[in-house]
Parts: C-alpha cells; structure tokens; sequence
C-alpha cells in the first residue's frame, strides 16, 4: 500500500534575530493506518499527536531547525517515543531554541527514509539555513520543501544562517532537475509544482 499525504496546519510564532512573527504552519504527516513519520512538529504537539491517533511515529524530521518548525518536536517526542532527525549543519540553529535536549539522529544528503513502504530521499538544500533539507518521494510524486521553496520563489534569506545565492544554487541544482510534474508541499502557504516554480524562476534576482 502506498502511503498516503496529511496536512495539519499549526499556528505560533518565529523567533528569530530579535523579531518575531505570527505565522502558519504546514505539518505533514506521511504514512498509512499503522505507521508515519511527521514533517516538522511546529507548535502544537497535542494537535499533532491526534492527528496521528493510535499509528507508531517512525521519525519526526525536520526541514530545518526554525523555532516554528522545531518547537513542538521535543514534546511529540516525549509522548510518541519517535526519534527527531535533523540535518547537523543546523544543529547551531536547533541550539537557540533547544540548548538543553538534542536532536536524536542525524539526516544526511541522499539518506532514504522508509513508511509505510513508501521511500523519501533526503535532498540537503542549504540557503534558507544551513542544515535546510527537503524530502522527495519518487513514488508519491511529491516533494516537501519546508522554507526552503515556496509557491512564488525561494525562501527567506535576509536572518542570520541564510544566504541568498546559496538557496538559489540549491534550488536549482537539486529540486529542478526532478521532474516538472512533482507537487511542491512547502512549509508555510499553498504548494506548487516543480514545472510553475522552474517557469517563475527567470524573474528571480541575480544570485
């Protein structure tokens, strides 16, 4: 059986450089009647946890280490047993909002996460920060882009740990070559698909 994709969006605040912003948030939850994994615990575990109901949580894995796409992670953890995976370039990130509890593993470019049957490459996209991953599913046909691609252009650069031509390298070095038809899921906002986002890219900034 082919996993199936939920959408659980979440709202709280992003904390960073001293500022802070209201924000929605998309959580994704991929798996089947038994298993899944969650894609960036943002703010509510509670809210999460239901979602999930009764199935085993293999991995909570994270995009990247924002306080709104990590704050929860800690706390769905404790209550599903789940391990938390980030990528250990944003580890410097996850600090300033977890300094005292550490991600549980480490996710590495080309890693293969396996649910419900179904398999996920990890695809390290650095830019919006350091660590940024996203997730791609051949057989769903689906990429998830946490911040790092938006319907409308890339993700923020303009905070501290981000850099505008390193996300633009990243986006176009290893989310536009799969293929035009893969439906983008993004962290925030409505998704998109590979083909519109490559089309809109030529009005994008030099990088």
């Amino acid at each position: 059986m082919t996993a199936i994709v939920q959408n659980l969006i979440t709202s709280g605040v992003f904390e960073l450089d001293g500022g802070s912003w209201d924000v929605d948030n998309n959580v994704w939850i991929v798996g089947d009647g038994t298993e899944v994994i969650v894609i960036d615990a943002a703010h509510d575990a509670d809210a999460i946890a239901d979602v999930v109901g009764e199935r085993t949580v293999q991995a909570i894995v994270c995009t990247h280490a924002h306080n709104d796409h990590v704050n929860a992670a800690p706390a769905l953890a404790e209550r599903t047993g789940a391990p938390i995976l980030l990528h250990p370039a944003d580890r410097v990130v996850w600090d300033l909002t977890h300094p005292d509890r550490a991600p549980d593993g480490e996710l590495s470019d080309d890693q293969r996460i396996t649910v419900a049957g179904t398999e996920l490459t990890v695809l390290h996209t650095p830019g919006h920060a350091p660590g940024a991953v996203c997730l791609y599913s051949p057989e769903l046909g689906v990429l998830f882009t946490g911040d790092t691609l938006f319907h409308g252009g890339p993700g923020a650069t303009g905070r501290s740990y981000s850099d505008y031509p390193t996300i633009v390298k990243s986006i176009r070095e290893r989310l536009f070559t799969l293929p035009e038809t893969t439906i983008v899921r993004t962290g925030h906002g409505e998704g998109s698909t590979i083909g519109a986002e490559k089309a809109a890219s030529a009005g994008w900034p030099e990088a």
